[in-house]
């Protein structure tokens, strides 16, 4: 194995031949389920890890210690813009610091394989050129703020179906020119001091143990960093060999006989120095080792830059006109379930508390202050529990909004008590005193805005007793679906039971969950959420009265998306549709006559049957806590819509070139090679429903030249329209008399340009050499000849050609 650059890491090796063997096992496993192993005697402290490619949480999942909550990675590849992206990282660096955090595990950047991934909220883009540099940027903007990046998963973690044991084959070219590609960028540009190695197998090899972690990772392109490992996906010993470096969360049971292992001659004490001292290089860079303090970030704005990132990635699909809207509307009908309880961000470990969410309902009635806007359901959307809404709860304890929890032993005794301020609560391995503990309660008074019946329940892995006022309403044990613990754990199922409450008269509701029965993965931690189940009612009556509403006004606004069941961490999507009866409703909206503007309210494509019968259509992914702002501003005008569409989007699942994500006798095939996204709609001459790289604004451009300058290309465009606006200049390379299998056309450059009305702007976008390298089994080759680069704004949407020689 290569170490680090011996430049980096000399002045420590003093520091590493003052530890014990014992210290230098302990400090390659984490000390709990976040943190590393301090040792004060030679100055380290311990180091924190967080999840959050969308916002930092930090190490306790606690709504009282709320986090900025940030769009999507979906989102942020849809601005195209890297300067954004690097000003996303320094966000996120500046949260992390306010909350003692040293290494965000983030950003994701896997592709967009398949539109059936489920986790693809996280991901950037189905194009490695356009991940690779938002992923860049990001990076750097996190480490020129002094807080660890930490790029994953490492690598072909594209699915979640059996993404512990699933092994994917494929072959060297996709490999190396997709896969690995927006990795070599963050490490190779960007310096990365960390990487995540994946819970999947790579050609039948565990990733934890795989060669791909040394070559290409430090063997090629120079990584001197820590490869942290996702949390369990260390299975053995057999790690210690490879460059894997620091097994989380810990102690690690697989590496419980490390010490052992080193002193019986099974495992080289030189491969655990190795370890040693990228782990004290990363603390020095972090500023957890010896007297400097780490870095700290430039202050942020956090609420304007969340807004202004998830303007910048709100794409128009189609407007006929209708968009802007005009600040005189009388009456507006705003639809639709996800209006209400917005999807601010995706399912899984990527999840944060923010203080503070503005729906779409909340920030279209702001922008329309003077106008009437009136609000139906239309379609059920949600799955299951949700928490009590605060100002509906009050704890029984001390009178204030929330709950009281209460810890107890095996033989009754209190451990310890908390107020929450929310119903939805998870508690990690490790966190005291959940791992004692053997009952959980959970008390709350609820008082109903509404007289009639609620479906009162729990969400959780765990036996619950639910009683209303004493008397028991439920005592079951959820069922658990599938083997992915992990996505239980987040995601689990609901129980409920219809409860008749009456408005303005307090319930007490009291929730006794059974915790730690049994060893297992989820033994010392526990998810649970106490609330309300969606109302029952027919679903025809709710599309009749959401008909009614839109036909008494002048525009009516849909907003329809996706829930927790359909988007997270832990299992794939089965299809493309919306949920529930959300494409009825759009249709029986639009049949109104109502100019209609339907708004998204997903992380990644969905179907939308109706696109020909709508007046506009407006992709907001999951836009952060200031979605709503967002989706006001984009729909007034105030702000440009600033998106472009990093994924292809189907009209039906049936048009999708690849969608295999389940694996078969274990085994899942990249079968289509190199060619993923768009390059495989080019490659069938099919057609998306809106191809990669769409989207519209509210001015007009004309394209201009395109000039080479060395290695970079120039393209004059202009500001044709009446108000400024923004374009993403998109290049595409082709390569008709290829002796060698390639895509139709590939993307190898972009780059965001701003103009005002009736302005002519210049984007200069560097080309070098190696966007139009193939990888030979070898090596990187790069074929000598004339390519043709096509300019334009999508895809699919080309207007300037040039010529592209490259020279033997």
């Amino acid at each position: 194995m290569t170490a680090p650059a011996t430049t980096e890491v000399d002045h420590l090796v003093p520091l590493l031949q003052q530890l014990t063997l014992e210290e230098k096992a302990a400090l390659v496993q984490g000390a709990d389920f976040w943190t590393t192993v301090p040792l004060p005697r030679i100055g380290l402290r311990a180091m924190t890890l967080s999840d959050g490619p969308a916002g930092v949480r930090g190490p306790r999942w606690d709504e009282r210690e709320p986090s900025l909550n940030l769009p999507s990675g979906s989102a942020l590849a849809a601005s195209w813009d890297d300067a954004l992206a690097y000003r996303y990282g320094a966000a996120a660096a500046s949260e992390a610091r306010r909350k003692d955090v040293d290494v965000v595990l983030g950003p994701t950047i896997n592709l967009h394989r398949s539109p059936l991934g489920g986790r693809h909220f996280e991901c950037f883009s189905e194009d490695p050129e356009l991940t690779s540099g938002l992923a860049a940027a990001y990076v750097r903007g996190l480490q020129d703020n002094g807080v660890a990046a930490c790029p994953k998963h490492y690598v072909a973690n594209d699915s979640e179906t059996d993404r512990f044991t699933v092994d994917v084959q494929l072959d060297d070219r996709p490999l190396r020119e997709l896969y690995l590609a927006p990795f070599e960028r963050a490490v190779a540009d960007a310096g990365a001091w960390t990487i995540m190695s994946a819970y999947n197998s790579v050609r039948g090899v565990t990733m934890t143990e795989n060669d791909l972690l040394e070559t290409p990772l430090s063997s090629e392109w120079g990584f001197d960093g820590v490869v942290i490992s996702d949390w369990t996906a260390v299975r053995s010993l057999d790690a210690v060999a490879a460059s894997q470096d620091l097994a989380m969360p810990g102690p690690a049971p697989a590496w419980a006989g490390l010490v052992d292992a080193v002193r019986e001659g099974g495992v080289s004490e030189s491969d655990l120095d190795r370890k040693v001292l990228r782990l004290l290089l990363l603390a020095e860079r972090v500023g957890a080792l010896g007297a400097d303090a780490a870095v700290t970030p430039n202050p942020v704005n956090a609420r304007a830059f969340a807004r202004e990132a998830a303007v910048e990635g709100t794409v128009l699909l189609a407007n006929d006109g209708v968009l802007p809207l005009p600040p005189s509307l009388s009456r507006i009908a705003v639809i639709g379930h996800n209006a209400l309880e917005a999807r601010t961000q995706g399912g899984g470990s990527a999840t944060v508390l923010p203080e503070q969410i503005v729906t779409p309902l909340d920030g279209i009635r702001t922008a329309f202050a003077t106008t009437e806007v009136s609000y139906e359901i239309g379609a059920v959307v949600q799955e299951g529990v949700a928490e009590f809404p605060l100002e509906q709860i009050s704890n029984p304890v001390t009178g204030d909004p929330g709950v009281r929890v209460s810890f107890f032993d095996a033989d009754g005794a209190e451990l310890f008590s908390e107020d929450r301020r929310s119903t939805a609560l998870v508690w990690f391995g490790g966190d005291a005193p959940i791992a004692a503990s053997r009952r959980v309660v959970l008390e709350t008074d609820f008082v109903a805005a509404e007289t009639g019946d609620v479906e009162l329940g729990f969400a959780g892995a765990n036996p619950g007793v639910l009683q209303v006022d004493g008397e028991t309403v439920l005592d079951e044990e959820p069922a658990i679906e599938g083997t992915d613990l992990g996505a239980a754990f987040l995601n689990p199922p609901s129980l409920t039971a219809t409860v008749a409450v009456q408005a303005g008269v307090a319930r007490r509701i009291r929730l006794e969950l059974r915790v730690n029965e049994s060893e297992s993965a989820l033994s010392g931690a526990l998810s649970a959420t106490l609330g309300i189940a969606p109302e029952r009612t027919d679903p025809d009556a709710l599309i009749a009265r959401a008909v009614a509403s839109a036909t008494d006004a002048e525009i009516a606004v849909v907003v329809v998306g996706t829930n927790s069941k359909v988007e997270s961490e832990g299992y794939d999507r089965t299809d493309l549709a919306l949920p529930g009866r959300q494409d009825d409703l759009v249709r029986a909206v639009a049949a109104t006559g109502t100019p209609t503007v339907v708004v998204v309210n997903a992380g990644s494509p969905v179907e939308l049957p109706w696109a020909s019968d709508v007046a506009a259509i407006v992709q907001g992914y999951f836009g952060g806590q200031e979605f709503g702002t967002a989706v006001a501003d984009v729909l007034t005008g105030t702000a440009e819509p600033g998106g472009r569409l990093p994924t292809s989007w189907p009209a039906a699942l049936a048009d999708v070139p690849v969608t295999a994500v389940t694996p078969t006798g274990g085994t899942l095939r990249y079968e289509e090679g190199i060619h993923i996204g768009y390059r495989a709609w080019l490659k069938d001459a099919a057609a998306p429903a809106f191809p990669f790289g769409h989207g519209l604004g509210y001015t007009t451009w004309s394209w201009g030249a395109a000039q080479r300058d060395g290695d970079a290309l120039e393209v004059t465009i202009a500001n044709t329209g009446a108000r400024a606006g923004k374009q993403v200049v998109q290049v595409y390379a082709e390569r008709a008399d290829s002796s060698v299998e390639r895509p139709v056309r590939w993307l190898v450059g972009y780059g965001v340009v701003r103009a005002a009305a009736g302005e002519t702007v210049t984007a200069r976008i560097a080309l070098p050499t190696r966007r139009f390298a193939h990888w030979n089994g070898a090596g990187w080759q790069v074929e000598p000849g004339t390519y043709t680069l096509r300019i334009g704004a999508s895809v699919a949407a080309l207007n300037l050609e040039l010529d592209w020689n490259i020279n033997a």
